[in-house]
């Protein structure tokens, strides 16, 4: 099965690329400060996907949170962002079979590590347009960046496929009226959400969506 979507809207962790072990490594170095007890990777891909004031009150408790600990969250992970992360196996071609123009990242990560971390990965050119957490007023599951990511791309919601690892994703995009596609070898679950497509390596993304012409 192949899909004719034109346009590719891309979560980031867990979809585009593996960044579960820095994830963790920056956790645990916050963890260390706080006199937390260390954190697997297991444990933290349970609690990715929601932004970075949600991971760090997943990790340490709600109860214990606050706001100075994501400021000194990011600096850490700022500075431990390319230690182990990498685009998953076959992203890489998937993004060389595509015009830039007709692709976006809309992810939960905050903006300015976001846009660090794809030019740092030399894979920021790939999109048009990079939305992050921190972008507008809502980030997903709310259908705002999913709507500002088609707008800025000129297209339409059926033209598009909102491609995810998370429940998140797929709600943002549902609720836009962008078909989803849900990546099983990431970080998330569907929530009990029944994608459109579904596919369980990262290397499949390139057999559901053949490249176009530029």
């Amino acid at each position: 099965m192949t899909s004719t979507c034109e346009y590719l809207l891309f979560d980031l962790d867990g979809t585009l690329v593996d960044s579960v072990a820095d994830l963790t490594c920056s956790l645990n170095l916050l963890g260390q400060e706080l006199g937390h007890p260390q954190l697997t990777t297991d444990q933290v891909r349970t609690i990715v996907g929601d932004g970075a004031t949600k991971l760090i009150k997943r990790a340490f408790g709600e109860e214990n949170y606050q706001r100075n600990h994501l400021y000194r969250f990011l600096d850490i992970y700022g500075d431990h962002l390319f230690d182990n992360t990498a685009p998953y196996p076959g992203i890489l071609e998937l993004l060389n079979s595509r015009p830039a123009e007709k692709m976006a990242v809309v992810t939960n990560k905050p903006y300015k590590l976001t846009v660090e971390l794809l030019k740092g990965l030399e894979i920021f050119s790939y999109f048009k347009i990079v939305i992050g957490g921190d972008s507008y007023s809502q980030k997903k599951p709310d259908s705002l960046p999913v709507i500002k990511a088609l707008e800025l791309l000129g297209a339409q919601p059926q033209q598009a496929v909102m491609i995810g690892d998370h429940h998140t994703d797929l709600y943002s995009a549902q609720a836009a009226g962008v078909p989803t596609c849900f990546c099983v070898y990431g970080l998330g679950h569907t929530d009990g959400i029944t994608p459109d497509y579904q596919v369980k390596k990262a290397t499949d993304l390139l057999k559901l969506f053949p490249g176009t012409t530029a």
